[in-house]
């Protein structure tokens, strides 16, 4: 089981990235992170969510770009409802078309190296140099 680290997402968010890194932290829809952070506002807790907000702000680092570009290992969920945490079957369809595609191609690549003369040549320097 990994350990899951809270960071602010800025690139995805809407200010400094606070709702969307606490979204994803707890697998929430982020609307409903940023529902819940301005009915607390309009409801009295002004300073409460204003000064919590900005020390999150300053205290959580940004979420590191080594793991945007991996895009972490998100389970493909399927959103059933609406406030359920996943995406909407076209949109997951396209992920998924996108990543088999993207698979494909490094297969291929990988397809094109080991029945090449290049393989072949390497294979032979190798075995000649453990000798």
């Amino acid at each position: 089981m990994t350990k899951k680290t809270f960071y602010r997402e800025p690139t995805t968010g809407k200010i400094a990235g606070i709702c969307a890194g606490i979204g994803r932290y707890f697998s929430v829809e982020v609307w409903w992170i940023r529902i819940l952070a301005v009915s607390i506002f309009l409801l009295g807790g002004n300073l409460l969510v204003l000064l919590a907000y900005v020390g999150i702000w300053l205290m959580v680092e940004k979420r590191p770009a080594s793991m945007q570009e991996q895009g972490d290992t998100e389970d493909h969920a399927l959103k059933n409802k609406p406030w359920q945490a996943g995406k909407v079957p076209s949109e997951l369809l396209s992920d998924l078309d996108c990543e088999y595609q993207q698979i494909e191609e490094k297969i291929r690549k990988m397809e094109a190296y080991v029945t090449s003369d290049a393989y072949k040549v390497n294979k032979q320097f190798k075995q000649f140099n453990q000798l």
